[in-house]
């Protein structure tokens, strides 16, 4: 076994532990913490099969910039850890049945492999001018451009839904309805009361009268 395998046997070890523990792990913050570990696992093992765009791109994007906005969402929300589970048990068939569903198409394609995909030859050195990420983005927006347009969909449906589940409503905010605004009169918020502009002066005499009265 030379050290090229090696290390895909370590980074795979790493990566599977670190998605394991993102289910399993009672702590959210914990387990976007195991989430970032296994992106820069599969990072690694892009780079070992030289696809060096995608693997940059993952550590860019991802651990630099969305899991990083998650963790911080994370620590934000107001969790409660006494939940039970919220709801694992209860979730736990559909999951169950999705993630069987992954599975036995990952292997499908595993067992057929991949027909059009041809290796180097032996002995012949690649162009200098070859660039991965440029085949890649050929490849992606001319073959499977419909395949990305639907991830792109989904993943905005995911992002709608995100947002409507945290925006719940809470008892301590001061937020006013637009609407009881709009519809709000001015007689319902402003009393006028009817006063004299000016008033008379009291005479000295009365003035003085009343001092010694008191």
């Amino acid at each position: 076994m030379d050290y090229q395998t090696g290390f895909f046997y370590l980074f795979s070890a790493v990566l599977l532990f670190a998605a394991y523990r993102v289910i399993t792990s009672r702590n959210p913050v914990h387990a976007v913490l195991y989430l970032m570990l296994a992106f820069s696992q599969a990072s690694a093992l892009w780079l070992i099969l030289k696809a060096e765009f995608l693997g940059l791109t993952l550590v860019l994007v991802y651990l630099g910039a969305v899991m990083v906005l998650f963790l911080f969402v994370v620590m934000m929300l107001d969790i409660k850890f006494d939940d039970d589970r919220w709801g694992f048990w209860q979730n736990f068939p559909l999951a169950a049945t999705l993630g069987g569903l992954v599975a036995a198409e990952l292997i499908a394609v595993l067992w057929v492999g991949f027909p059009t995909v041809t290796a180097p030859v032996a002995g012949v050195a690649q162009a200098a001018d070859v660039s991965n990420t440029k085949a890649l983005g050929r490849l992606m927006y001319s073959e499977y451009l419909y395949p990305i347009e639907v991830a792109a969909v989904i993943l905005l449906v995911a992002m709608v839904t995100a947002i409507a589940l945290t925006l719940r409503q809470r008892k301590d905010s001061k937020a006013i309805d637009p609407g009881q605004q709009v519809h709000v009169r001015a007689s319902d918020r402003l009393v006028v009361v009817p006063m004299a502009a000016t008033q008379k002066t009291a005479p000295v005499e009365a003035v003085a009268a009343e001092e010694g009265k008191a």
